[in-house]
């Protein structure tokens, strides 16, 4: 956890998430180095950085993409916060530090997969990344993140026309692995 990031009142570290798609409405699934966890890019927001700017500078440190690779779809209206397990907590924040608060963003990639630079920085954040079924996020990401994820997810989903929703996408999915298991 860096130090240039406050935190609020109640412990919650202001922060950006960022779910990009693709032209087909598949979403960025980034793969966090030397680690089996794989999740969207986020990050902290600086004191003096709106929430947009320091989505800008995340989506460079963790992607490679500049602002013309992208179009903002939508954010979310307010804060979503989850709490990050004691355990995970470095030993001098515990007690203070409580978890993230966070403003999402929606883009849409206006650039090309290969404008994707996973070592922009110094420090990547992913070794490796895909496209993925929008909803697919939910059940493979870390559980304490689960909740702001699926609300996320939901919130902005009303930005991308004619998207399934998770109810439509989980019965998809379900009558597939049905009709998969009937052919084996």
């Amino acid at each position: 956890m860096q130090r240039d990031c406050a935190l609020d009142r109640e412990g919650y570290r202001p922060n950006v998430g960022i779910i990009l798609i693709n032209k087909e409405n598949k979403v960025f699934w980034g793969k966090r180095v030397r680690e089996q966890s794989w999740q969207f890019p986020q990050g902290g927001i600086k004191p003096s950085e709106s929430p947009e700017t320091a989505m800008f500078r995340e989506l460079f440190e963790e992607v490679g993409l500049l602002p013309e690779h992208v179009k903002i779809l939508g954010r979310t209206r307010d804060w979503l916060r989850y709490d990050v397990p004691t355990h995970w907590v470095k030993r001098e924040w515990r007690g203070a530090y409580r978890g993230q608060k966070q403003i999402w963003f929606l883009l849409r990639l206006v650039g090309r997969d290969n404008d994707v630079f996973l070592r922009a920085t110094q420090q990547p954040e992913f070794d490796a990344w895909r496209w993925t079924d929008y909803w697919y996020p939910i059940d493979e990401v870390i559980e304490f993140k689960k909740i702001v994820y699926e609300r996320a997810l939901t919130e902005l989903s009303r930005f991308i026309p004619n998207m399934e929703s998770m109810g439509e996408y989980l019965g998809r999915i379900l009558e597939e692995r049905k009709t998969h298991h009937k052919s084996i």
